[in-house]
């Protein structure tokens, strides 16, 4: 099959790309790199002509409020109106778990709208909805740091190895679509204080980071499991923090 990878230069994208033409597909990288841009409608035609599926892993370049719901929603609208026209017979999204239950944060309520356009298009679909990648400890530590001490939520997390989303991707896009939504997740369960403690400690990094349960995380409070995923067909990878933390160490 070809499936075209939207934001297939990236961190999640290229992996997808690799994993799929490891597997026998013509795997092609579509990104504002390549000539492919999804918000002006640059080059996404020619992307997709003969394509089979198309894979959106593209992020926003802003999270202000406005900027990235203009971002997925005009994205989306453009590559779905695109696969139509060129028959595309598989849309796959990359989204995350518990949009819907964080309203007051922007870039949820952006993806939410993302989801909606995708399951109204009329294009067979597969939503596949991760929780936080371990790549992204350092960016929520830096995001809450206040005169070296990092005050975050001890609201629940289930974090997943990057490596890990890309693959369970790559195996949804070269199945069948499954009109509906799929969670992923990591195998433990960690406070979101615990979680970037141990992301700070495991790299030498000595801000301390204080647990307060009316921390904000990216524009919204969490109360408990909304970063949980907690649907019965839920896929959980089977890389742990501390062992990703080891890999990267002995990488160094």
């Amino acid at each position: 099959m070809k499936i075209v990878v939207i934001g297939g230069t990236g961190l999640i994208g290229s992996k997808v790309v690799e994993h799929l033409t490891e597997h026998g597909h013509v795997a092609v990288a579509a990104s504002p790199n390549t000539g492919v841009d999804t918000v002006s409608g640059a080059g996404v035609a020619e992307a997709l002509a003969g394509a089979d599926v198309v894979v959106d892993v593209s992020n926003s370049p802003s999270f202000a409020d406005d900027d990235v719901l203009a971002f997925f929603t005009t994205s989306t609208s453009t590559l779905l109106a695109a696969e139509r026209e060129a028959g595309v017979r598989h849309h796959v999204a990359l989204s995350i778990v518990g949009a819907e239950l964080l309203p007051s944060s922007g870039y949820l309520r952006a993806k939410v709208a993302q989801e909606r356009l995708i399951e109204e298009s009329g294009v067979p679909f597969s939503i596949v909805r991760s929780t936080q990648f371990f790549e992204f400890a350092g960016r929520i530590a830096d995001e809450a740091t206040v005169d070296g001490v990092v005050r975050l939520s001890t609201g629940l997390m289930q974090p997943i190895a990057a490596a890990d989303v890309s693959l369970a991707v790559a195996r949804v896009a070269a199945g069948a679509p499954i009109n509906g939504t799929l969670e992923i997740g990591g195998p433990e369960r960690l406070g979101q204080d615990a979680f970037v403690r141990a992301g700070l400690a495991a790299r030498g990094d000595s801000r301390t980071v204080v647990g307060d349960p009316d921390a904000p995380y990216f524009g919204t409070r969490l109360t408990g499991t909304e970063l949980v995923p907690l649907s019965a067909g839920v896929q959980l990878s089977a890389t742990t923090f501390a062992e990703w933390l080891a890999a990267q160490t002995a990488a160094a």
